[in-house]
């Protein structure tokens, strides 16, 4: 017996047929059995389109996942590699995808942040998912790694992609490690750790006068162009694919949870993707019977310089409108972000929230952390602890509850946002007396 995931239903007298859309014929994503319109539920071959061709809907993966068996699930996931292939029943991978040469992101710590709870007054339990562990330090290594095993079923012969940063370095390292070309896009005036970590993997590395939905605008133009001809853009028309890797957040919080759902996550926006595809991980886990189905809130994060989505909520609107972005959380400064309508009806479905900090707060928070926890996170994890901490404070964050903060990069690759207020505590000679003047003994 199979578990069709609720976002995709079969649209009757349409083609499921595996590959049908792809260069070479057919293809094996594992458990992968179409795509499927997120507006309208109709089904398209697995291929490398992103957009529905009946209402121009966001396409993403259906699935035949096993079921019938939570236990022995359980089993297979805990007997599999430290990575997120340990998933790869629940993923549109092919099943040697472990053996393949690529990055193997994944299962990174869930932190319990009791220093954290105490200073934030949560009586609960507090974590911090913190996947700067990655292997180029941000949660993008998780998503690239599945949209390289769509890459290869599909025939591609280059990687690129949009982007704020960290997805550049996850693709320029991705395809190294897996013998593909690279190209990628990105703002022109990126933290300098950001351009340094996207160019050193040798591929070819391309700034774009403008702000990130520039970059995308002219991505949408070169994948209809002869010059994209065999390139896989990661985040445009592998975007399906691209977006499951999101899921494994879910999966991993859950397993390290001890296979239970968390009360509540906080969950940083740029695109939106990450979120929504969390909760749909989340869903999954609830079909397959591996975790016991209970109520869970959703809440969303953004930096006050580019919070379209947390305006939108606010002002109980369905629509986003697309704002310029001001802010030094440049990895979520996405104004135009194409998941923020799915975001606000999964934070009211859940009875979450969406929120922003402004950009003192968020030093602020990437401080605490640092503080409290021994976490250096980057600016995104500064909003989402940020938005945490706000939240609490607002009594909106259920302080009893286990929450699960989500930390997405490494505070390296954004050091400009502390530096100015970060540094020596004293400058001395080396001596004893010197140390003592100082007042430090």
């Amino acid at each position: 017996m199979a578990v069709q995931t609720p976002e995709t239903p079969t649209a009757p007298g349409t083609d499921a047929t595996n590959g049908n859309n792809a260069p070479g014929g057919t293809v094996s994503l594992g458990p992968a059995a179409a795509l499927s319109c997120r507006e309208c539920g109709e089904r398209f071959a697995l291929g490398p389109i992103f957009a529905c061709e009946v209402c121009f809907g966001p396409l993403e993966i259906a699935y035949d996942l096993p079921s019938g068996d939570p236990e022995g699930l359980r089993k297979q996931i805990a007997a599999g590699p430290n990575s997120i292939w340990r998933y790869a029943p629940l993923l549109p991978v092919p099943a040697d995808v472990v053996d393949r040469p690529g990055t193997n992101p994944g299962f990174t710590q869930l932190v319990k942040a009791d220093n954290l709870a105490r200073e934030l007054g949560v009586t609960g339990s507090l974590h911090i998912k913190d996947d700067s562990g990655n292997p180029t330090h941000s949660f993008k290594d998780r998503v690239v790694a599945i949209a390289v095993e769509a890459a290869r079923a599909f025939g591609f012969t280059t990687l690129s992609c949009s982007s704020t940063g960290n997805l550049a370095g996850a693709v320029g390292a991705a395809a190294a490690r897996a013998g593909f070309r690279s190209c990628v896009f990105i703002p022109h005036d990126l933290e300098q750790g950001k351009v340094v970590m996207a160019a050193v993997y040798g591929g070819e590395l391309v700034g774009i006068e403008g702000n990130y939905d520039d970059v995308n605008r002219f991505c949408s133009e070169l994948i209809g162009d002869p010059l994209g001809e065999g390139w896989g853009f990661v985040n445009v028309n592998l975007r399906p694919y691209y977006g499951e890797g999101s899921k494994t957040l879910a999966y991993e919080i859950c397993e390290q949870l001890g296979w239970r759902l968390p009360d509540q996550l906080v969950i940083p926006i740029a695109s939106g993707s990450q979120l929504t595809k969390i909760d749909k991980g989340l869903k999954e886990l609830i079909a397959l019977g591996l975790v016991e189905d209970k109520p869970y809130r959703i809440f969303g994060a953004q930096a006050e310089g580019c919070s379209p989505v947390s305006r939108a909520f606010k002002d109980g609107h369905d629509v986003v409108r697309p704002v310029r972005p001001d802010t030094i959380a440049k990895s979520l400064a996405i104004g135009n972000p194409a998941d923020g309508p799915y975001v606000l009806d999964i934070a009211r479905r859940t009875g979450g929230a969406v929120e922003d900090v402004n950009d003192a707060q968020i030093v602020d928070a990437i401080k605490l952390l640092a503080r409290t926890e021994g976490i250096f996170a980057e600016t995104a994890g500064g909003v989402t602890v940020g938005v945490a901490k706000k939240l609490l404070e607002n009594g909106v964050l259920d302080p009893s509850l286990t929450t699960v903060v989500l930390n997405t990069g490494d505070g390296l690759k954004t050091l400009d946002a502390v530096a100015p207020t970060t540094g020596p505590t004293a400058t001395i000679r080396p001596s004893l007396a010197a140390f003592r003047e100082a007042g430090l003994a």
